[in-house]
């Protein structure tokens, strides 16, 4: 339970330890979806959007100790789809964007109710509503962890920090998941429409030892 910084290692090896016990990053896959997307280094095409949630994933990942690879992107039919899936299966968890929500072309919890089970879906929350988490199973009856993020990448990156983060620490073997918190001066209203939680950004600044927030905006 105890992370292991420079102090620590320092200390272990005063002591004359070579080697220690400790549990291993996990591994993370993180697999785009949509008819949409394109990787950035290609042209950018009409009606196309560049993929940027598997690369702030990815970046998320590794910020709390996973270890991330990156599948590519998925297209809106169940082939490329459970194709995709396919290659992921060999890790310790895995993080999808889009296709948890209502469209026709949603079908990520469609592929994780046929090949696995689904623990929940949709949370009272803005952003990130539409999420859905549960287990898929391999072809050798290994079930992997699976969090389905909304496609909205302000969405897909509030929903990692609720949900994917606390998880990845735990498999880390981390038993303080809270982040620090501290009070503000709101400076901007914040509608609350339909009593969802809501995680607003904002800046904070502190200004004669007053913590202020202001929004970022829409």
């Amino acid at each position: 339970g105890t992370v292991l910084r420079a102090s620590e290692i320092g200390m272990l090896a005063s002591l004359g330890y070579a080697v220690v016990k400790v549990i291993r990053r996990p591994l993370v896959t993180i697999l785009a979806t949509g008819n949409e997307l394109l990787e950035p280094a290609q042209p950018l095409e009409p009606g196309k959007i560049y993929d940027s949630n598997s690369y702030s994933l990815a970046a998320s990942v590794i910020r709390y100790g996973g270890i991330p690879r990156v599948l590519g992107i998925a297209r809106d039919n169940l082939e490329s789809m459970n194709y995709m899936l396919d290659q992921g299966l060999a890790a310790d968890m895995i993080l999808t964007s889009a296709g948890v929500s209502k469209g026709d072309y949603d079908m990520v919890k469609d592929v994780l109710a046929e090949r696995g089970e689904i623990a929940f879906w949709s949370v009272r929350m803005r952003p990130a509503k539409p999420i859905a988490f549960g287990l898929l199973r391999g072809s050798e009856g290994r079930s992997v962890p699976h969090l389905g993020l909304p496609g909205n990448p302000v969405s897909a990156m509030v929903a990692f920090e609720e949900l994917g983060r606390p998880a990845l620490l735990k498999m880390l073997g981390r038993t303080n998941l809270d982040k620090p918190t501290l009070e503000a001066i709101l400076e901007d209203p914040i509608v609350n429409e339909d009593g969802r939680r809501v995680y607003a950004r904002a800046i904070v600044t502190k200004r004669n030892g007053t913590y202020y927030a202001k929004l970022t905006g829409p």
